[in-house]
């Protein structure tokens, strides 16, 4: 870990901003520091109560029998007593610190998603799955640790070291002194303990978050990587990663196992200057004196293992502390990325006709490498325009920008002679249907694909709209038929059934402006056929952009636009360009003579 970071882990902003999401649970929260004082009250009482016990004994009389015997009962009872008050309150301790963090991160975990579902879809391209997957499961399970293992039990162990050692200075403040010579050795144990486990957890997280990117990648991938036979070249990339978070672990867990037997042994030399130190002394004192010792010892014995037990366990949950605040400033990176498009609520329930300008639109994905060129060109209500050019010309990016996915950086884009800024993104996306070459389906049934879980849409809408592209007697044919479930990705479907069913997702939505990317490319003739009729049923009366590679489907378009470089370099219908005999020919001849 960088000096940088080591110092941000005690950034006591940092630490603000996360105690700032247990603000509605702040009566939970102060319950559970007053806890935190009365259980450090309680811990020294019963060892002092011990001590007492045989200061009483040693300074009985003879016929004093009975009132022995009644002190005793009535000091075993109060001890049974503090006892299960103890044990009542570090219950719910415990229980209060436990339920506080994970309300903490189940709020902090809705924020973090609702986050990434606003965020700039370039955050996407730069980002891998993996990382985000990490930030939002893993290093918020880890903020969690900050309220039940990190800052409140560590001030609770604090105020028990406290307690208990102003119990130690008040019992006998010379044997107290004693049994403190071995503590720089502790404090120089525990601090070596803190900086190497620390720095053994800071790899941990890092190569956690490694795994989680690359087995995602690797395993949305795999039909790559079996089809060219790089499993063993994976395998060995996946065996240096997991190796890293191996030895990382290994180191921590050599940390611990050092540390903890230093801990004892520094415990068993304190005993052991105690047990010493009153021996010689009883040695010259009376009987009563040194029976009163012998309470003292034994108390002291009694108060040392409850002062070690928190100085055994303090390190790590600093460990902890600083762990899960390491994973909250990963956490807060995402909450305070402003890389957003901004939506305009100034607009609400805007009827779209259908209307498209593009007036001088200039796009780039990264600054200073333009992929739209100065692009006009309008598309008027239920008109059909088709764009077509190399890969890379910047057809997709076209259709990003239409319904606000990106943000253009110069020029104006108009629906409806409206600014598209002016439209809220729910009226406007609501009102686009997009189907795209590589269709998304998600775990679940063809029903809840469709639909994407609206309750607004019912089943006789499905149904009809899937006769309507038809689709209904494939369906019909499934186990389970539209409650078939299409598993991840909808791979248990073919290329062209899964766009068939996009075409019925934008056809139950009734979109006013249909975007086609490439969604008759790589399938056969018979599913291009059944794709061709989707498009004109689902084109008939709405605005339509299509983008395509087989220009058979497009020559009814009312308009083509070619591209090349981001750049319009010819627009007409399919006659005017094949006279033109330019770009647009070019292509029409090269695919016939591939066919």
């Amino acid at each position: 870990m960088t000096k940088q970071a080591h110092k941000k882990i005690f950034d006591i902003g940092l630490l603000s901003k996360i105690f700032s999401y247990a603000r509605p649970y702040k009566s939970k929260f102060a319950g559970s520091v007053v806890l935190s004082i009365l259980l450090a009250i309680l811990s020294p009482l019963r060892p002092m109560l011990i001590n007492q016990t045989l200061q009483h004994v040693a300074n009985a009389h003879e016929g004093q029998a009975d009132l022995v015997k009644d002190f005793l009962i009535r000091l075993t009872l109060l001890q049974v007593g503090i006892l299960a008050l103890e044990t009542i309150l570090r219950f719910l301790f415990s229980y209060l610190t436990s339920w506080l963090g994970h309300r903490v991160v189940k709020d902090i975990r809705v924020k973090v998603f609702s986050k990434i579902l606003s965020l700039n879809l370039k955050q996407f391209d730069k980002t891998p799955i993996g990382t985000l997957t990490t930030r939002t499961i893993n290093d918020i399970e880890a903020v969690n640790d900050i309220f039940s293992e990190g800052l409140i039990p560590i001030v609770a162990d604090m105020l028990s070291i406290l307690a208990i050692l102003a119990a130690m200075f008040y019992t006998n403040w010379r044997l107290t002194l004693v049994c403190l010579i071995p503590f720089p050795f502790l404090i120089l144990a525990t601090y070596y303990f803190k900086e190497s486990v620390n720095k053994s957890f800071s790899t941990v997280r890092n190569s956690i978050a490694a795994l989680n990117a690359f087995v995602q990648e690797h395993i949305s991938g795999m039909f790559v990587i079996q089809a060219f036979t790089s499993e063993k070249r994976e395998y060995q990339k996946f065996e240096v990663i997991n190796k890293r978070h191996r030895d990382a672990n290994i180191q921590a867990i050599f940390a611990y196992s050092v540390f903890f037997p230093v801990v004892e042994i520094i415990l068993a030399f304190s005993m052991g200057l105690l047990v010493w130190f009153a021996a010689r002394n009883a040695y010259h004192m009376g009987t009563e004196q040194a029976l009163t010792v012998t309470g003292d010892v034994v108390s002291f014995i009694l108060l040392l293992n409850l002062l070690f037990r928190p100085l055994r366990m303090i390190a790590d949950k600093f460990n902890v502390l600083q762990m899960g605040m390491v994973a909250g400033e990963r956490v807060l990176l995402v909450l305070d990325n402003e890389d957003v498009l901004e939506d305009n609520v100034g607009t609400l329930d805007v009827k779209i006709e259908g209307k498209i300008s593009f007036n001088e639109v200039c796009f780039e994905y990264v600054q200073g490498t333009p992929v739209l060129k100065n692009v006009s060109f309008e598309v008027g209500k239920g008109e059909t325009v088709a764009i077509v050019g190399h890969t890379g010309s910047g057809k997709s990016t076209i259709i990003n920008l239409v319904n606000r996915l990106y943000q253009h950086q110069s020029g104006e884009i108009l629906i409806d002679g409206r600014s598209i800024e002016s439209i809220t993104f729910h009226s406007l996306r609501s009102q686009i249907g997009v189907v795209l070459q590589d269709v998304f389906l998600f775990s679940g049934t063809i029903f809840d694909n469709v639909t994407l879980r609206n309750p607004d849409i019912t089943m006789e809408q499905v149904v009809s709209a899937a006769k309507m592209i038809g689709i209904h007697d494939f369906i019909e044919q499934l186990p389970g038929a539209y409650f078939y479930n299409v598993m991840e990705r909808g791979g248990t479907l073919s290329l062209g059934q899964r766009q068939l069913l996009s075409f019925m997702r934008a056809l139950l939505f009734n979109p006013a402006i249909l975007i086609l990317d490439e969604a008759t490319s790589s399938v056969d003739s018979h599913t291009e056929k059944l794709i061709q009729h989707a498009i004109d049923v689902l084109t008939q009366g709405r605005t339509s952009i299509v983008i395509a590679h087989r220009l058979s489907t497009i020559r009814k378009a009312s308009q083509i636009i070619v591209l090349d470089k981001g750049q319009i370099v010819e627009k007409g219908t399919h006659q005017e360009l094949i006279r033109l005999g330019g770009a647009y020919a070019n292509l029409q001849e090269l695919q016939e003579q591939l066919q």
